[in-house]
């Protein structure tokens, strides 16, 4: 199989004779042969699991998407993903990434807070007036 993974602002992922995959779905677990049937399914966020003879299996972390199979080609579409040699060391990577996510959404929360307040004082100045 050919695998394409896709994120929003590139190319993750381009290999050539995939031997096995398998993914997250909302039905569970899916695992994709070569000469298994054409399909689109969505993917919940998990570990993507591939195998190559050239690199042995690589693990990445997903976020949400969709894989669609058409013949040998299979192209996965996901939001974010993550790579690792092994799932220890996706593990620690998925959570240094979501702690600096969370903190990118601590400070945008505390901006639009000191916006709406600001944006409440000044209607009220208006009302007043």
């Amino acid at each position: 199989m050919r695998l394409k993974i896709l994120s929003p602002f590139q190319i993750f992922a381009d290999e050539e004779r995939v031997l096995r995959m398998v993914v997250q779905t909302p039905d569970g677990s899916l695992g994709l042969l070569p000469n298994r049937r054409d399909r689109v399914t969505a993917l919940t966020p998990g570990v993507l699991f591939y195998e190559t003879d050239a690199r042995g299996g690589v693990y990445l972390a997903v976020d949400e998407g969709i894989l669609v199979k058409s013949g040998p080609e299979v192209l996965v579409s996901v939001a974010r993903a993550i790579a690792g040699n092994d799932l220890a060391q996706l593990r620690g990577a998925v959570q240094r990434d979501f702690r600096t996510q969370d903190e990118d959404q601590r400070s945008a929360r505390a901006i639009m807070a000191k916006l709406e307040a600001g944006f409440v004082s000044r209607i009220a100045g208006l009302q007043r007036d």
